[in-house]
């Protein structure tokens, strides 16, 4: 299954990605972020930087709702990202193929976003 190494060489390997620096991963395009490591938040503890969870842009709610009911092993959310069109994604159970897949969409969203703005 896939790992932070995975997310960096796929989503470098994009065109007009960079990384940002960060404690995990971060990476954008056009200045946005479309894939990076999840900032756990315990109340009362500090914030963790998890590099075995990706945050996704998934570009709208519908999306995010879609993956969040077709593949709950997979995806999920946290009350910090709930209200944005993000979903988090569980490296361990995603493949290297599928994880490209969704990398790149998360890329092309952003830039189709960036357009728009």
């Amino acid at each position: 299954m896939a790992d932070e190494q995975d997310v960096r060489r796929i989503a470098l390997a994009l065109d007009g990605v960079v990384e940002n620096p960060s404690e995990g991963f971060d990476f954008r395009v056009r200045g946005k972020g479309f894939v990076w490591s999840w900032p756990e938040r315990v109340p009362g503890r500090r914030r963790v930087i998890r590099t075995d969870v990706a945050v996704l842009y998934v570009g709208d709610e519908a999306e995010k709702q879609a993956l969040l009911r077709g593949e709950p092993d997979l995806f999920f959310t946290d009350p910090g990202h709930e209200p944005w069109p993000l979903v988090l994604v569980r490296l361990d159970q995603v493949d290297e193929a599928r994880l490209a897949e969704l990398v790149g969409d998360a890329r092309r969203m952003r830039i189709d976003d960036a357009g728009q703005g």
